[in-house]
């Protein structure tokens, strides 16, 4: 594997594939990446200060070797058997040089568009059969160059694109990914469950949890599946004499009911959720303000009122009193000479009322006309608004956190400062509730409902301001469950220790983008069939799609048949027709047919034998 990269995803991506695969790597750096570490934040305010000079004390550099800027300086083997050189960009040489020749894979992270895309179409004539896997932000563009780049494959070996002519097991497929994308819905479970490790497939959003051991006579739910039985001396410690058991059958769990178990379990959020404004009160509220609303309605019963009175003591029929109350009122009607003198009184009224509704009425007029012109404007927080998400910034990672955030049902409130950000059109669109303002002032959060949330979500770029409005809502709210996006994943670390060690009883979270990301573009580099993977202990599972047809270890069998303890569990399969999803109850007769696509958890080894890929030295 050979990974290019100008950022802390380069190494992050790096050190997943050796850890967690056991790939051999080649990770390809510019040359200030080894000699230079950039700084954390660009202008650290007092707050971040100490964690800054907290980081900087205790990270240390991956070797400490030189190189100018220009051409590529000899490979270094640093500690973690990663493969390091340095190249000043992914050219021709530079690819060469890492052996994109003879790599199963390449990734371009670069944080510049042109800079990956060029290497891309490079290394792709270097080697036809190579599996590629961009990072682009431009989502459509990443589209032409996926299918641009597939076809070059194609064409070289004469057949489908993603194959190989000579049957080696060579998959030449493009898969482009955003970060933003990938960080996504880790963010937005982080902020629902408080943890990250979720797997997204089949418009679903999974997550491992822990569970204890279940008491005597007790069975504890076993979720989706049932992944592993954690060790049975301490499930968070380093092990005793016995590991983890991975993807155990149901004799081992009824065994282990001393063990704690890890389950898969779908995310989902139960609470209150946003109104909509559909419907004749909700719109009725937000085309006229509260104080306008209690001004009509106490006109509308004092016209009641007059309508009643006038009813009886006339001893008219009640809609004839209404009717002429409203002519009174309008002062259309002849006025009531000759008539009774509470008939007079009641007219004198009714008029008088008719000259304190006509700025009622205009002032509902201008306010509707008003409301009209903003229709596509932003909606404010709706009062007695609680258990919602207060998301921070609405760049490129908060428009994706927001969207998925709302496919969850899980009421938001963003807060944004700059009046032209990416993300207020799909706010819009959404019928999100969004405050103006910079989130470091006083009154911001608290227009957000913050002292009613559920969880604050900082994910502006910068690192300052995530860090300074945590702290604020702390101050606010020293329960409340924070998640904020830091840049560096050192210093992603020194602020949550730090943050927990202030508040030890509140759930703090600080995210890397880098650390969330890469688990998605190891997978892609592994294979497009590549889910996911969870870490258990010092073990890890993979979660992959996978095609029925070809594979005899499943072809033919059973759900149950299929199962080998240990190594592969099949979970679901892929529905298609009208309803396309995936099916999680399958029973143990169901026999899997060729055409099915199935997703399964494996181990390492396990899903290489599965693939026939062969197991890397090392592994």
């Amino acid at each position: 594997m050979v990974v290019c990269g100008d950022d802390g995803l380069a190494h992050r991506l790096a050190a997943e594939l050796r850890g967690v695969y056991g790939e051999q790597v080649t990770l390809v750096v510019p040359a200030s990446e080894r000699s230079v570490r950039p700084p954390v934040v660009v202008r650290a305010r007092a707050a971040s200060a100490l964690l800054d000079r907290v980081v900087t004390a205790a990270a240390g550099l991956t070797g400490n070797g030189g190189g100018g800027n220009s051409g590529t300086a000899p490979a270094a083997e640093p500690p973690g058997g990663i493969r390091l050189m340095e190249a000043a960009e992914p050219n021709e040489a530079a690819l060469a040089e890492a052996g994109v020749e003879r790599a199963h894979a390449l990734a371009l992270v670069y944080d510049d568009d042109e800079t990956n895309i060029r290497a891309a179409l490079t290394a792709r004539r270097l080697n036809p059969r190579l599996r590629l896997v961009l990072r682009l932000y431009n989502r459509r563009l990443g589209q032409h160059i996926e299918e641009l780049l597939d076809q070059a494959a194609a064409l070289a070996y004469g057949e489908g694109a993603g194959g190989a002519a000579d049957g080696s097991g060579f998959d030449a497929s493009t898969t482009v990914l955003s970060d933003a994308d990938t960080a996504a819905p880790a963010l937005a479970a982080t902020a629902l469950t408080g943890t990250s490790k979720v797997l997204q497939t089949g418009g679903l959003l999974l997550r491992a949890v822990e569970r204890p051991p279940s008491g005597a006579g007790t069975s504890a739910d076993p979720g989706l599946a049932t992944l592993a039985l954690l060790s049975p001396t301490d499930s968070a410690g380093p092990g005793g004499d016995q590991g983890p058991t991975l993807l155990p059958d149901a004799s081992a769990v009824r065994d282990g009911g001393g063990r704690a178990t890890v389950v898969l379990e779908q995310v989902s959020y139960a609470g209150p959720s946003l109104p909509d404004g559909r419907g004749v009160m909700p719109w009725f509220a937000s085309l006229f303000s509260r104080r306008l609303r209690w001004s009509l309605a106490g006109m509308v019963g004092c016209v009641l009122a007059l309508a009643v009175a006038l009813w009886l003591v006339t001893g008219i029929h009640p809609l004839r009193a209404f009717y002429l109350t409203l002519l009174d009122l309008f002062a259309i009607d002849d006025p009531a000479i000759g008539e009774s003198v509470g008939r007079q009184i009641l007219q004198l009224l009714s008029g008088l009322a008719g000259l304190l509704l006509l700025p009622v009425l205009l002032a509902a007029v201008l306010e509707a006309l008003g409301t009209f012109r903003t229709a596509s404007s932003l909606r404010k927080p709706p009062r007695g608004l609680g258990g919602h998400v207060v998301l921070l910034g609405l760049g490129k990672i908060g428009t994706r956190v927001l969207t998925r955030l709302r496919e969850l049902n899980i009421p938001v409130v963003c807060v944004e400062s700059d009046p032209e950000a990416r993300g207020l059109a799909t706010a819009r669109r959404l019928r999100v509730p969004v405050v103006l303002g910079d989130v470091t002032q006083e009154g911001v959060l608290e227009a957000a409902k913050i002292h009613r949330a559920h969880a604050l979500l900082a994910v502006t770029s910068a690192d300052t301001t995530n860090l300074e409005a945590v702290l604020y809502a702390r101050a606010v709210r020293p329960d409340l469950r924070v998640v904020l996006r830091l840049y560096d994943d050192d210093f992603a670390t020194a602020v949550y220790r730090t943050l927990r060690a202030a508040h030890p009883r509140a759930s703090t979270r600080s995210r890397s983008v880098s650390h969330l990301a890469a688990p998605a573009f190891a997978g892609a580099m592994m294979g497009r069939q590549i889910l996911g993977a969870f870490p258990v202990e010092r073990r890890v599972l993979l979660f992959a799609a996978v095609d029925v047809g070809g594979h005899p270890q499943l072809e033919g069998r059973t759900v149950g048949e299929a199962f080998r303890a240990g190594s592969w569990r099949v979970l679901a399969r892929e529905e298609s027709g009208d309803s396309p999803g995936l099916a999680w109850d399958l029973p143990d007769t169901y026999v899997l047919q060729a055409s099915d696509r199935v997703v399964l958890a494996a181990t390492r080894r396990g899903l290489a034998e599965l693939l026939g890929r062969r197991g890397r030295a090392g592994t």
